[in-house]
């Protein structure tokens, strides 16, 4: 905990035998944790906590629940949390922790007996991550040709390529939680630049390092959720959504490429051949405007890569496209979004917000 005092009460409802948090923030300058309370509960059990941050002005970014040392079973932006959690029978350490808009967090901690449930010990009820966009755990790239590697010695004030990640932008906006992605002019043309967030595994910006590998096997299901705004989408040669994932020494990239200068097409990614191949499915985001675009697919019980749907402004395509994984050393998985400079290197922005990313 840094800079800031947590009260969490802890209430039991007898009628209904729900769980209650009520979760506050008072002072900065203050180091310690207050915690009153512990009950009984039948699952789900009903959480409700809120949250202020009067020194800073920006006001509170989000609050999560972890049900576990490394385990953030829900988290929701904003000052408030309402949600139901399915849990197993047995009793839980919840520790309920809030982020503000400038750097402070601070923690409580509840002692929950849940005395039954219909889940099993082995049921996976996933998880997801809100508002990726304004989180922490961002790091960025510049990718040069002709081979498109990292490129070790590149800043993001250039020579080669300039580029920017703003949190906090208030316009455009859905929430006040957009960022300002921007692709700059350089001395070299055709670059591109990589944003990437590791949510599982080493470097986890979620709290989730999975250091025995448990969670990772588990996970087969992912969602890639996100808006973007783009004033002329024509100078982008591309937009780029990837989902990751590296288990049992394999590595599974479900690549998602917009062409836009590159002909307004859906490529998605082989993993064996390390080619683009399109997919038929047209991608024309629109200018001026939120474009909302959700991305599903699957690790298959076989261990491939199943490409299930992209969702463009409410047109779905299914593409049910099977590909090989992949090998690796590494475990975790994470989430890149990228984009692609033109024949000129124009400069343009791409305002991104309410990336959420389910896996389950």
């Amino acid at each position: 905990m840094r800079f800031g005092r947590l009260f969490a009460v802890l209430y039991l409802l007898m009628a209904a035998f729900r769980v209650y948090a009520g979760v506050y923030v008072s002072s900065p300058s203050a180091a310690t944790v207050s915690v009153a309370g512990s009950a009984s509960a039948t699952s789900p059990v009903h959480f409700v906590a809120t949250a202020t941050s009067p020194a800073c002005s920006k006001g509170v970014a989000g609050i999560g629940i972890y049900t576990a040392p490394y385990t953030l079973a829900y988290s929701v932006s904003g000052a408030t949390l309402n949600t139901n959690l399915t849990l197993k029978a047995g009793t839980y350490n919840v520790v309920i922790q809030e982020w503000d808009n400038c750097g402070w967090t601070a923690k409580a901690l509840l002692t929950v007996t849940v005395t039954s449930s219909s889940v099993t010990q082995s049921a996976n009820t996933g998880k997801t991550f809100y508002n990726l966009q304004n989180q922490s755990g961002w790091s960025s790239y510049a990718l040069l040709p002709p081979s498109w590697g990292i490129c070790s010695t590149c800043t993001s004030t250039g020579p080669e390529l300039v580029w920017s990640w703003t949190q906090n932008v208030s316009s455009p906006s859905m929430d006040g939680l957009s960022v300002k992605s921007y692709y700059g002019a350089g001395s070299v043309k055709w670059g591109d630049v990589l944003w990437n967030n590791h949510l599982v595994g080493s470097f986890s910006s979620q709290g989730l390092p999975d250091y025995s590998h448990t969670l990772l096997p588990t996970i087969h299901n992912f969602t890639y959720d996100v808006y973007f705004w783009v004033k002329d989408a024509s100078v982008s040669q591309a937009m780029e959504f990837d989902i990751n994932q590296f288990t049992g020494g394999l590595s599974f990239i479900w690549g998602h490429e917009c062409r836009i200068a590159g002909g307004h097409e859906w490529d998605v990614y082989d993993n064996v051949h390390k080619k683009w191949v399109p997919t038929g499915v047209p991608c024309n985001p629109i200018s001026g405007a939120w474009n909302h675009l959700v991305i599903s697919v699957q690790r298959t019980s076989s261990n491939q890569l199943l490409f299930k749907s992209i969702t463009l402004n409410g047109n779905t395509a299914t593409l049910n496209h099977y590909e090989m994984p992949g090998t690796t050393s590494w475990n975790g998985i994470t989430i890149n979004y990228q984009l692609d400079g033109n024949s000129a290197g124009t400069p343009y922005a791409v305002y991104l917000d309410k990336l959420n990313f389910s896996m389950q």
